[in-house]
């Protein structure tokens, strides 16, 4: 009977995940960039939060945040673009439109050749925000200060994202006090993988369900002929096929907003365009985050190890901050299953509806926030917020978005272990 129910509960918590998440589409009809996929700004989203049960308050949040907005990690977009670019000059090949993002593309090539990587100000700005949404909704674990462990990877842009939001906090009462690191101690919490990773650890890549099934998807991407049409006046004589040279164009454009030259490319391309390729975009994104989710089981681990310490009383935290990349919070949200996202379909067209890769967003961030009953209630309960937004586990519950701390704990450390 008791296995009975659990299995019922668990699937109404996958059907509701299911129910949540099946608008995709709609929500790119509403905003066409978050098609930009882990290229969007960080979108600062609010909707009504579940009241906690009665007699809980919230004490502790642990935390894990991808760096905010940064010029391109690598310097080859920028290379390619402008040999494009100058090489259609040269040999007048650009259209009236193309010769004019060529010469605006010309007097910032240096900045972004100098700051390949480097976080911008919108990053700096979007921790900040972040940093004081979290004191704003949960004050009651601030308001009498307290120790906060921060860590960070060995990025500078990471770190620099860290400050942002450490800063914020004490702005907003100068009582906490915070511990900021960057350290091969901690790369466990934040990188596991990392090769300075004196504890770097071997897990397996898996590849999702649907990936099987991949060539049942058909998708019509016109957007390649297009932006190559708007651009060039022909495109012989350039070097690389025109799918590569598209995409150098179409994916500097997505950068363009977290570098503050938005606009820079007139109508060459835009934001609806980009979203009706976004499906397909979708699943490439799902098959690298699901291939990675056993590489963050040390983050889960310290999640939970860290909780664990304040609950025995031998951490004074009220707050464990960690900060790191796109490419361990994607998975992170994989293997925690958060609204679905471990569900791995088999029918590519039902990747959208467990996974969205706006979801993993520059400044993307998940924060676990801890809630304590009255005197002589024991139950400690935890509520997951994904970017802001109070989000579903496939934790089994009768009160969701809330879980208990022991069911929580023991779902995960199984799913921690590799089967």
């Amino acid at each position: 009977m008791k296995k009975t129910i659990l299995t019922l509960l668990l699937g109404f918590a996958a059907l509701t995940t299911w129910a949540q998440t099946a608008d995709a589409l709609t929500q790119l009809k509403e905003n066409p960039r978050k098609a930009y996929g882990n290229d969007c700004p960080y979108l600062f989203e609010t909707a009504p939060m579940t009241k906690a049960p009665r007699g809980y308050k919230p004490f502790y949040i642990s935390h894990y945040a991808r760096h905010g907005s940064r010029y391109n990690w690598s310097s080859k977009l920028y290379k390619d673009l402008d040999t494009l670019l100058t090489t259609a000059h040269e040999k007048q090949l650009l259209t009236p439109e193309g010769e004019t993002f060529y010469r605006k593309f010309i007097t910032v090539k240096d900045e972004l050749m100098t700051g390949v990587g480097e976080l911008t100000q919108l990053g700096w700005e979007q921790h900040q925000g972040i940093a004081r949404r979290m004191y704003n909704q949960f004050t009651e674990v601030f308001k009498e200060g307290g120790n906060i462990l921060a860590v960070s990877s060995l990025s500078g842009r990471c770190v620099l994202s860290m400050s942002a939001c450490c800063q914020e906090l004490v702005q907003c009462n100068p009582k906490i006090e915070i511990r900021e690191q960057s350290s091969r101690f901690t790369l466990d919490a934040v990188v596991p993988n990392d090769r300075q990773n004196p504890h770097k650890h071997d897990y397996p890549k898996v590849k999702p369900r649907y990936e099987k099934n991949r060539d049942q998807f058909k998708s019509e991407n016109t957007l390649v002929d297009k932006v190559l049409a708007r651009t060039f006046t022909s495109t012989e004589g350039l070097a690389g096929d025109k799918h590569k040279n598209a995409y150098v164009l179409i994916d500097f454009y997505k950068t363009l907003p977290s570098i503050n030259y938005e606009g820079m490319m007139g109508n060459l391309i835009t934001d609806e365009e980009i979203a009706e390729q976004w499906e397909a975009a979708n699943l490439g994104s799902y098959s690298w985050v699901f291939s990675d989710k056993y590489v963050v089981i040390p983050i889960l681990q310290d999640i939970i190890q860290k909780a664990d310490a304040v609950l025995a009383g031998t951490s004074d935290h009220i707050a464990d901050l960690r900060f790191g990349h796109d490419s361990f919070i994607g998975p992170l949200t994989v293997l925690m299953g958060i609204n679905g996202a471990d569900l791995d379909p088999e029918d590519p067209y039902e990747v959208k509806n467990c996974y969205q890769n706006w979801e993993t967003c520059k400044a993307c961030n998940i924060q676990l926030v801890f809630y304590r009953g009255k005197q002589g209630n024991n139950d400690i309960l935890v509520k997951c917020l994904l970017n802001g937004m109070e989000a579903r586990l496939p934790v089994p519950t009768t009160q969701a978005p809330y879980y208990r701390w022991a069911d929580f704990r023991d779902f995960y450390i199984k799913r921690c272990v590799i089967q």
